[in-house]
């Protein structure tokens, strides 16, 4: 496809984002890397209200949206569904961090969500997490895992999942409405990015 280089306007009361796209066809995360003492993970069966808190918990910084706009309806069904995981790591009891995977293709493990609240950053945890996460993904004839991300995510987030052993294949632009006008989140939520109504 044939682009013009340059500059586009976005259309106000709109953000936009570069997404990522990663791929890998084997595990390349040390196996037995082990959470920190305290730090549980198993996977849940998560009505609505919880799942949106904890999602919600980890991705306002970073204008997570899809599942809080989503219609209860088609929440409860994906989150029903025989080939989505849903794990969540706990600590003390209290959920810190979440992990879905999205087996609905043959052959492929999407890593739907990946991502923990603030103050769980900078523990070792991530590496724990994305180890757990591959012995979790290559398995039942699964050879393509991929996840996506984006400019509006943590600045980190790229340069963990190459770390990891994910290669990028290619890029595109999303522009959404802004989640802080008439949305989810109110018009202080993630500062760091402008809302322009």
């Amino acid at each position: 496809m044939m682009l013009n280089a340059g500059n586009y306007d976005v259309p106000q009361g709109h953000v936009v984002a570069i997404v990522t796209y990663l791929e890998m066809t084997a595990t390349a995360t040390i196996a037995d890397r082990s959470f920190p003492d305290g730090v549980t993970v198993s996977q849940e069966r998560m009505d609505n209200d919880s799942y949106r808190r904890l999602f919600r918990a980890i991705g306002e910084p970073w204008l997570w949206t899809s599942r809080l706009t989503l219609a209860d309806d088609a929440l409860a069904a994906i989150l029903s569904e025989p080939h989505t995981e849903t794990w969540v790591v706990r600590k003390a009891g209290q959920p810190i961090a979440l992990i879905e995977l999205d087996f609905s293709s043959e052959g492929v493990c999407e890593l739907a969500f990946f991502g923990m609240i603030g103050s769980a950053i900078g523990h070792g945890l991530g590496s724990a997490m994305m180890a757990f996460t591959q012995s979790r993904a290559f398995r039942d004839n699964v050879t393509l895992f991929t996840v996506h991300t984006c400019s509006l995510d943590d600045p980190r987030a790229l340069g963990f999942y190459r770390n990891a052993g994910f290669t990028p294949i290619k890029r595109s632009v999303e522009i959404f409405a802004d989640p802080r006008l008439d949305g989810p989140y109110d018009l202080t939520t993630a500062s760091h990015i402008p809302c322009l109504p």
